[in-house]
């Protein structure tokens, strides 16, 4: 059984951080967690700005240099001391707008806040610029009142919600910026905050975890826009890769994977179709957490899809495979942007640990399975893979080890019988059309015979029988009379009254 999974096994080992530090790694982050994934991060652009300042000064230097010999050169020479003191005024004016430039990028701490102070109470929300106001869509508000309202009880809500609020208004402006940056700005932001509750509450994690899922409904809600499938990424172009690959591979079938399932059972079949319809949801969600809770929720009706079928709880082996399987199904829309959107702007904590950490590094590991899905992996040969990939044959059409050959013959085999059985079925049809034409004669000769028939019986009654008299006053009184003449109680009725006169 392990030989037949070779392509598809995954040591635990494997999930985790290759730093060793027991989280769970990501292959965006090149198999690191999130942590290691920052801090390697971090010495990388440490390495940099040293070589830059190196290079910086090594270049300052040289200008140094050059300054100098062209000034012993003025002194030589005085006629040119004009265009020197020109070229010094043009230094002075050029470091001053690098000056300049940078106290733009610096925040100043004189600047007076404008809109932090405004009351914290929900019927005055945050009233961001007209142009920000007039892009927040519905879930954005509703995102803004329902974080009022879960701050409310707390001390520091209204410093928290400052903050955040200041946050998002910073990075909607911020456009420019590509989505690495933008991330690390809000995982920055993440881990501070995160930092001053844990001194302000003391080490209670719950409450803190609790008040970050909020943090993050708010401000992911609010930049989802900006935050997800940004233009300076090359993420749609990678969602329609997969999805032409996911595509492509729609013969690929349980056996092939290895997949425990059976889905003649109904309660497998639902559990199915429930993780289908999951991991296709996850594209409506705009909050990380929520996209994660779409993609626990699968995994979990996969286990007890697996636990029906195999009447045993489920392994790490048979899990990976059938999330494989789910995902070929499903097909799921823009599944790199989700995946990428969930590892730049999710909690790191969530991710690192828990079963949602472990389930979205599974899903991750059967994307880049699916991407580089070979014959070998679904115990095939090269030339079988080619010809499953390209078309030309399916595993429903038996292969003979002929190979390319065979495969082509039994292809044309099946379009010979197809065309026999059209020319049946053309045969069939025009007996079909000729017993129409038939039944069509019979129903003509049919009524005229009716007509025939029904002229001869009226040809032999008489005429006077036809139109009869009409019936006079008389008869019209017996024919009255005689409604009665069937009624025989009439018989036993006594005679009727004769009216008497009396004298008077």
């Amino acid at each position: 059984m392990m030989s037949q999974r070779r392509g598809i096994h995954l040591d635990q080992s494997e999930l985790l951080c290759k730093k060793g530090c027991g989280f769970y790694g990501n292959t965006a982050w090149q198999g690191l967690c999130s942590k290691c994934w920052r801090e390697e991060n971090q010495r990388e652009k440490q390495k940099q700005i040293q070589e830059d300042w190196a290079l910086a000064e090594r270049l300052q230097r040289e200008e140094e240099e050059a300054y100098a010999s062209r000034q012993q050169k003025t002194q030589s020479q005085p006629s040119i001391t004009p265009f020197s003191k020109f070229e010094e005024r043009k230094t002075k004016e050029k470091s001053s707008k690098v000056n300049t430039v940078t106290k733009f990028f610096i925040p100043s701490t004189k600047t007076p806040p404008k809109k932090d102070a405004a009351p914290f109470d929900p019927q005055s929300s945050p009233s961001p610029s007209s142009s920000t106001s007039r892009k927040s869509s519905v879930d954005s508000d509703i995102a803004t009142r329902e974080f009022i309202d879960f701050l409310k009880p707390l001390k520091s809500g209204r410093e928290i919600f400052k903050q955040c609020r200041a946050f998002t208004e910073t990075m909607v402006y911020k456009r420019d910026i590509g989505a690495d940056e933008l991330s690390e700005c809000v995982q920055d932001f993440y881990q501070n905050l995160s930092e001053r509750l844990q001194t302000q509450f003391k080490g209670s994690s719950d409450e803190v975890e609790c008040i970050m899922d909020e943090v993050e409904k708010y401000i992911m809600t609010r930049l989802y826009k900006e935050a997800f499938c940004p233009e300076t990424t090359d993420d749609e172009k990678k969602d329609l890769a997969i999805q032409k690959r996911i595509r492509a591979l729609h013969w690929v079938t349980i056996e092939m994977l290895c997949v425990p399932v059976d889905e003649e059972i109904p309660e497998v079949s639902d559990s199915v179709v429930k993780a289908i319809t999951d991991v296709i949801e996850m594209d409506s969600k705009r909050v990380p957490k929520n996209k994660l809770g779409c993609i626990t929720r699968c995994s979990k009706h996969i286990f007890n899809a697996i636990k029906v079928s195999k009447k045993e709880a489920a392994s790490a082996d048979d899990f990976l495979p059938t999330l494989i399987y789910i995902v070929l199904k499903a097909n799921p829309p823009r599944l790199h942007s989700n995946i990428q959107y969930i590892t730049r702007f999710c909690n790191p904590s969530r991710l690192m640990t828990g079963e949602d950490g472990y389930y979205f590094t599974n899903l991750c590991c059967a994307v880049a399975f699916i991407e580089k899905l070979d014959g070998q992996s679904l115990n095939l040969s090269s030339e079988e893979f080619e010809l499953y990939m390209s078309g030309q044959a399916s595993p429903n059409w038996p292969l003979t080890s002929g190979a390319a050959s065979s495969s082509s013959n039994s292809a044309l085999s099946q379009v010979h019988k197809r065309l026999d059985l059209l020319t049946g079925l053309g045969e069939r049809q025009e007996r079909v059309i000729e017993k129409a034409r038939q039944l069509e004669s019979d129903l003509i000769d049919w009524t005229d015979e009716v007509e025939q028939k029904v002229q001869s019986v009226l040809e032999s009654f008489p005429p006077d029988m036809q139109n009869p008299p009409a019936p006079t006053a008389s008869g019209a009184a017996a024919a009255s009379s005689a409604i009665d003449s069937d009624n025989v109680e009439n018989e036993l009725l006594p005679p009727p009254l004769q009216p008497q006169v009396f004298a008077g």
